[in-house]
Formats: structure tokens, C-alpha cells, sequence
């Protein structure tokens, strides 16, 4: 953790919906004018598209029908930890981009699923914004998390958590039901080793949870819409957290436990924003101070 150089970090699984949680954070960056380095998760994976490919048909060979970017070997984590580390420390460190289209690939005259080549941070970024798989990873030599100044888990319910990767990558990447389901089976001993308990580090924990008919994924025609949807809000540490503010801002939510507060989908957004706007705020302050 950094006072001079504060990283906040997304973790959430593929189709969980973190890349409409970072939309909410660019808009208080906008806002209060701060600059933040924006680093990807999948950057940090140890193969491209083609290499992983090749390595998945090598241990499936080998027995390993669950090799997946959800665990620890297909990624370079202590790579991603040591940028925490140098840029808690001093504001830099090293990154690339992973290309995921031709319009990404385009501008670097790459093929898609290819990485940039590896460079120093740019100085002059006012924080660090992760958003990927293992912003909370942590084991026996590696521990991701204890560099993060703000870890924020973003996890729906399972099922609908199936519906948004079949809907995405069906209708998005062209992939058939039979090819997606067999990439959820395969992932599913990582998620459960690697990916849930980081829900148990982060400080805020985001969980949509429909409010129609989810019980059957692989049937499902829609994504169920924020309007079908509860969001529930999971604080690690309530203390400083004015729920009683929340609650008359964001009508028809309600308070479950004393560290836990359920709003209507709808206002997912507009809660991110009053719930980080202060503690971000309080980060640059510290920042400031230092």
C-alpha cells in the first residue's frame, strides 16, 4: 500500500461486468481531474492468444482439462505484484497492453490477441486503476492484494454471471454455447482456488443479483436488465461509511446487515460514484499531505 502513489484495484471474474464498474470510476476521474494509470488485467497474462491455445491442448494432453487464465500459471502475477510494488514506491514500473481486436491491433501494426512490448509507466499519473482477474490474488509467494490501497470485488450471482459471458462471447466473439460452457467447466476448479476468495480481501464488494428467473443460464434469450436486478453492497470495515445518507439518496435501498446495503440495479452507478468519490478523494488528500 502507497500513500504517495494510491492503487485501486477492480478483481472480477470474465463476464462479471467490471468493465461497466471502471466506466463509473472514469467519471470521478474526470471529474476531479485526476490522472490515473489504467492497467488491464489480461496485460499480465503469460501467453497470447495462440500460445495459450497451444499450452491448453499440451495439458489437456496431460491430463489438465482445467488450465485456464483464472489460475496462477497462466499468468505472470509476481510480475503484476512487482508493478505494484515499484509503483507504490515511486510511481512507475513496467506495462504493456494486451491487443484483444484488430482495432486495438491496428494502431501498433500487431495481430490481434498479440502483447505491446513492454515500457516504463509514464510519470505524472496521480493514481493506479487495475481492472482484471487478480487484483486480490494472494498465496504462499505471491500476494497482490497487500499492495492495494482499495480492492473492490464485483461478482453476480453465479448464474447471471454465465448469462453475461454465453450472451458476450456468443453473440460478441462468434463462439458456439457448447464452446463457452466447455470454457466455464474447465475454469471452474480456478474460480472456486483462485478467483472467490479474493472476495474475501476487497473492501467493497458489488454483487447483482437478478430478480427474475435466472435458475436455467443456458436458456436464458436476455441478460436480465439493471431495472431486474438488485445490487448488493458489502462493506468490509463500515465504520466512516454514512449509510444513512445512502439510503435517502438511493430511494427504495435498504440496509440487510449492519454492513450491507441493497440498492435497486438502476443506481449501481450512481452508488459507485457517492460510495468512492470520498474515499478517492481522501487518497489524493493523503496524497497531498505526504
Amino acid at each position: 500500500m502507497s500513500v504517495k502513489h494510491p492503487i485501486i484495484a477492480i478483481t472480477g471474474s470474465s463476464g462479471a461486468g467490471t468493465s461497466t464498474v471502471m466506466q463509473s470510476f472514469q467519471h470521478i476521474f474526470r471529474r476531479e481531474s485526476l490522472k490515473a494509470l489504467v492497467v488491464e488485467g489480461d496485460s499480465f497474462h503469460r501467453y497470447d492468444r495462440l500460445a495459450m491455445r497451444a499450452v491448453m491442448k499440451e495439458q489437456e494432453a496431460l491430463g489438465n482439462r482445467n488450465f485456464s487464465h483464472f489460475g496462477p500459471e497462466a499468468n505472470l502475477l509476481g510480475e503484476l505484484e512487482q508493478l505494484f510494488v515499484d509503483y507504490g514506491s515511486t510511481g512507475s514500473g513496467k506495462v504493456r497492453k494486451y491487443l484483444h481486436d484488430a482495432g486495438e491491433a491496428e494502431p501498433y501494426a500487431q495481430e490481434p490477441g498479440t502483447f505491446t512490448p513492454w515500457e516504463e509507466v509514464k510519470p505524472g499519473t496521480d493514481l493506479m486503476f487495475y481492472e482484471g482477474l487478480h487484483g486480490g490474488y494472494a498465496d504462499d509467494k505471491v500476494d497482490v492484494a497487500r499492495q492495494v490501497d482499495l480492492l473492490i470485488g464485483v461478482v453476480p450471482t453465479i448464474n447471471l454471471e454465465w448469462i453475461q459471458k454465453l450472451h458476450r462471447d456468443q453473440k460478441m466473439r462468434g463462439y458456439s454455447q457448447e464452446a463457452v460452457t466447455d470454457t466455464i467447466l474447465r475454469r471452474m476448479p480456478d474460480y472456486v482456488s483462485h478467483i472467490c476468495p479474493q472476495f474475501g480481501r476487497t473492501h467493497v464488494n458489488f454483487q447483482r443479483v437478478p430478480i427474475v428467473d435466472t435458475s436455467n443460464p443456458f436458456m436464458a434469450r436476455d441478460i436480465p436488465s439493471a431495472d431486474e436486478s438488485m445490487v448488493v453492497i458489502r462493506f468490509a470495515t463500515p465504520r466512516g461509511i454514512d449509510f444513512q445518507y445512502l439510503l435517502s439518496m438511493l430511494h427504495d435501498s435498504m440496509m440487510t446487515r449492519p454492513n450491507t446495503l441493497v440498492v435497486p440495479g438502476g443506481k449501481m452507478g450512481l452508488a459507485m460514484q457517492m460510495i468512492f468519490t470520498p474515499m478517492i478523494l481522501r487518497l489524493m488528500d493523503q496524497k497531498r499531505r505526504a
